[in-house]
């Protein structure tokens, strides 16, 4: 009568074979997040941004209407956008991490519906006389944009977005006169935390 083979046991690789594939495996992890991530993210470009927005709250602190309070952070929003797009790029450059494309481009369309929406409610609040109102608005709608944007960036970044919303829901309930300080310590002081954070783990 026929009798069965016994079964046998799977064979198992030997020891080395094995950490070989687990290395390869988390070689090929790190390879695809950093596919999908953009780091070239300037902390020092942030710093120099926190440096100049407490600049910008001094002087704007000195004017005698709130629109021309309104236009010297309007034109501080400008030379912010202007240090981050050449520290960014020059960044980018020397990582070769491509800047507008791939979880770059991604970075900037996620940044850019809540630049669109602060401006809007800029000129609202402007046209109504609400203009205490805006650093809890600058400070949560930039807040919601780097968390947005920051799903496509180094861990850090998400979390200094996560700050500003913090300092702006302060603000929102503060007294006025509370204004400037606030936005010297969102614009200016977290800018410059978190960028020598970035900077620090990140290569500049």
């Amino acid at each position: 009568m026929p009798t069965s083979a016994p079964p046998q046991r799977p064979a198992v690789p030997p020891p080395d074979v094995h950490r070989r594939a687990m290395d390869n495996l988390r070689f090929i992890r790190e390879t695809m997040e950093r596919a999908a991530t953009f780091t070239a993210v300037s902390g020092w470009g942030e710093v120099i941004i926190g440096v100049s927005a407490v600049v910008a709250a001094v002087v704007a602190a000195g004017q005698p209407t709130p629109q021309r309070w309104v236009g010297i952070w309007m034109a501080e929003a400008a030379v912010a956008g202007g240090i981050s797009a050449w520290a960014t790029s020059r960044k980018a450059r020397s990582a070769n991490v491509p800047l507008l494309s791939g979880p770059g481009q991604k970075l900037v369309l996620a940044f850019a519906p809540a630049m669109l929406v602060g401006a809007a409610l800029t000129v609202a609040c402007v046209l109504r006389g609400m203009e205490g109102l805006l650093p809890a608005v600058w400070m949560l709608l930039y807040g919601a944009g780097v968390i947005a944007a920051g799903a496509y960036s180094v861990r850090i970044v998400p979390v200094m977005g996560a700050a500003f919303i913090g300092v702006g829901t302060v603000a929102l309930f503060a007294p006025p006169s509370w204004g400037t300080g606030l936005l010297i310590a969102g614009f200016g002081g977290l800018h410059i935390v978190f960028g020598s954070l970035i900077a620090r783990r990140h290569g500049g």
